[in-house]
């Protein structure tokens, strides 16, 4: 009978120890969640505040009156005024612009103003005299195409696109022949924006501009009186 009841303690301890090995891995487990919500909360609570950042309205260029701007289109032109309208119930202003060349004002809307660019820089300049002393392009494409290309350069606004429409139509030669009436014409009038840019930039007359332009160009002085 002894004997019994030692075994009857035996296997009451190995069913105490298993217990108590279960009770400290159900704690451990219990302490391992509870410190992972801790510091899931934490980050959370640490987490700034996104705040919602209002769109910021558009950058535009303040021009002044007797500033010099570039609309593609029409060239180098001069504030002359800044004026507002209502239309209906909405007031506007607007810059009043005078292209000397085309004898023409346009009247642009600030909140418009996309299209204007400010006159190019002294640096911008030179870059074009040195594109101007390269030799030119030659395209072996139609040529109702390249005139095409060669239009929209001019129209794009683009001084370096200008200067180079300028050096691939320029003809070192007076011989009417060698070039087309529609070349000629594209030429004179890439010429003449890229002359009153470098007038507006430089601020030296048109005749100084010229013989500026002429001599990177390669063109002799005759050449333009003929």
């Amino acid at each position: 009978m002894p004997k019994k009841k030692k075994k009857i303690k035996k296997s009451e301890k190995i069913k105490a120890k298993k217990n108590i090995l279960l009770k400290k891995a159900k704690n451990k487990q219990k302490q391992k969640k509870e410190a992972s919500e801790k510091s899931i909360n934490s980050n959370q609570d640490e987490k700034p505040e996104i705040k919602k950042v209002k769109k910021q309205p558009s950058e535009k260029r303040q021009y002044n009156v007797k500033d010099f701007v570039v609309y593609p289109k029409h060239g180098v032109g001069k504030i002359t005024a800044v004026e507002k309208a209502n239309i209906g119930q909405i007031e506007i202003q607007f810059y009043k612009i005078y292209i000397d060349k085309e004898k023409l004002t346009l009247t642009v809307p600030i909140n418009q103003q996309v299209n204007l660019r400010p006159i190019s820089s002294i640096n911008q300049i030179n870059k074009c005299v040195s594109i101007l002393k390269t030799k030119p392009k030659i395209k072996r494409t139609m040529w109702s195409r390249r005139a095409q290309e060669y239009d929209q350069k001019i129209n794009s606004g683009k001084i370096y696109e200008l200067a180079e429409v300028v050096k691939d139509l320029n003809k070192n030669t007076d011989i009417i022949a060698d070039q087309s009436y529609s070349e000629r014409q594209l030429f004179e009038k890439a010429y003449d924006r890229l002359k009153s840019e470098f007038e507006a930039v430089l601020k030296i007359s048109q005749e100084d501009v010229q013989k500026k332009m002429n001599k990177a160009l390669g063109r002799s002085q005759n050449l333009e009186d003929n």
